[in-house]
């Protein structure tokens, strides 16, 4: 006699759960974030906030810049330049007014030194943030506004600018060089471009 074995198919992992690519944040919702942590007086989130947006880097550059990285003696630049840990390759970005007052009050409140990591840990402070707490700041930012927290996330961040760069430009190659991608089709995936919005470029084009 053989013993009768039954199937019990297995469900799948992503049954009920949302996946795939966290959303940007749009121009309101940037400015209704910054606002509330204006008014809440949070001064290192709302430097961690102006800078995720403005740097578009990965949370484990971001959290590990120090105050050098992005000043030249007491002065915060306009432009830094990080070597980032997953590609080993530099990438360049901009730091706008709002965000280098913002990060001249954390030094200046926290008395950072050159040396010191931007974003120090208050249970460590030796140390900076952890990529898991930052996870868990960007989700307070995002419900503080309403939005649906499984949606958003630290890659929120990266993506804004980006995203909102080619929606005005169409530009592919400036936002490849934003996001320091070696290849131009990562950035089409990274931005998930679809095909009516190559379309639409390419009929921009008069050959």
């Amino acid at each position: 006699m053989y013993a009768l074995t039954i199937y019990v198919p297995k469900e799948p992992w992503n049954k009920n759960k949302l996946i795939g690519q966290k959303l940007p944040l749009k121009l309101q919702q940037i400015w209704s974030i910054r606002i509330r942590l204006e008014l809440s007086k949070k001064i290192r989130d709302l430097a961690l906030f102006n800078l995720a947006i403005d740097s578009k880097l990965r949370g484990c550059d971001l959290v590990a810049l120090l105050v050098r990285d992005v000043c030249h003696g007491n002065i915060v630049q306009s432009r830094a330049i990080v070597i980032q840990k997953k590609t080993q390759q530099p990438v360049q970005f901009e730091i706008t007014e709002n965000t280098r007052k913002s990060i001249s009050v954390l030094i200046a409140t926290q008395n950072l030194s050159p040396n010191d990591y931007l974003f120090k840990s208050r249970s460590k402070p030796s140390d900076h943030i952890s990529t898991r707490q930052h996870g868990r700041i960007v989700d307070n930012w995002v419900d503080s506004i309403g939005l649906d927290k499984t949606q958003y996330g630290t890659h929120s961040m990266r993506r804004t600018k980006p995203s909102l760069t080619y929606k005005k430009t169409k530009n592919l190659r400036a936002c490849q060089l934003l996001l320091g991608h070696r290849k131009l089709e990562s950035t089409v995936r990274y931005l998930g471009i679809e095909v009516d919005d190559a379309l639409e470029v390419s009929e921009s084009i008069d050959a």
